[in-house]
């Protein structure tokens, strides 16, 4: 039979093709960074040439690592399933996703007892620390997130298409002097997601009245805490339809409901193209569409 080389030295070059850095890699294979390098170079040695084109803090797999990953990486994951299919214990398959809090505890959480159901050797650690999208492939497998669009060199699916919702305590419409007017808004203060800063601007264009100053902008980081500083009469938040209509919240309404302003914002499941190829990201992508789908978002 043909020698061939170590699978751990194989196994260590299809995890840093696929994650694109040594960092990332080593961590999904519980080992040192430097013991991995030295995996990957005795795949190497025993090639006789390199299989990365190294450059700082990436790992990029040149023609050749190109080559050897489409013909060999099939092959592990076919060997990988059949030790799986006949061990006696469920297989675990973990997915480090990035995802804003207001989307995961309005949208994920819900449904995460039917992602379980469907696929019960699917974990997820959840990250809802800020800057995601730059944290793919350093410690971040996928992310949900919020955003006009998407670098073209990851892969992305939009999730929705949103309309952009004035949101105010219900009092705001209820009381002795209604706000019913966009003018009023001169006489309140506007909240504002720092990740979606050209909500408010894109709506009062919508509205006709592009030079309307509110008292003040009032800037969150915090979706969640926005719909309750508007319930709470603290300002009016310019926010995502699907972000009012979930929270199903009574104390809140939507204020001057005959202005309709599409969002300019979108939810999109992004992912370095490599990483589609790990079972976590294939069954978390294709779980998250399929269910949206059915909902008819």
């Amino acid at each position: 039979m043909r020698r061939l080389p170590p699978l751990t030295a194989i196994e260590a070059f299809v995890a840093v093709a696929r994650l694109g850095s040594v960092k990332a890699a080593a961590q999904e294979l519980a080992l040192s960074a430097p013991a991995l390098s030295r995996r990957v170079q005795t795949l190497e040695r025993f090639i006789g040439r390199p299989l990365f084109d190294r450059r700082h803090q990436a790992m990029v797999p040149n023609g050749d690592g190109e080559r050897l990953l489409a013909q060999i990486a099939p092959v592990l994951d076919q060997l990988s399933d059949a030790l799986s299919g006949l061990s006696s214990t469920v297989e675990v398959v973990r997915l480090r996703l990035g995802v804003m809090p207001l989307f995961a505890s309005q949208r994920l959480f819900p449904r995460l007892a039917e992602l379980r159901a469907t696929h019960p050797e699917l974990h997820l650690d959840i990250d809802t620390a800020g800057h995601a999208l730059s944290r793919l492939g350093e410690g971040l497998d996928a992310v949900v997130a919020l955003a006009r669009d998407v670098d073209p060199t990851l892969f992305a699916r939009r999730l929705d298409r949103n309309m952009v919702y004035a949101i105010g305590a219900r009092e705001l419409l209820e009381g002795p002097n209604p706000i019913v007017r966009p003018e009023q808004l001169a006489d309140l203060s506007v909240l504002i997601h720092r990740d979606m800063p050209d909500t408010y601007t894109a709506w009062r264009h919508a509205a006709g009245l592009p030079d309307i100053e509110p008292v003040a902008i009032d800037h969150f980081d915090s979706g969640g805490l926005m719909l309750e500083a508007a319930a709470q009469g603290l300002g009016v938040a310019f926010m995502l339809e699907s972000h009012f209509e979930d929270a199903n919240d009574p104390r809140i309404a939507r204020l001057f409901a005959d202005i309709e302003v599409e969002s300019p914002y979108s939810y999109w499941f992004v992912c370095r193209p490599r990483a589609l190829q790990l079972k976590p990201v294939k069954l978390f992508r294709d779980w998250l569409l399929a269910t949206l789908r059915q909902e008819g978002v």
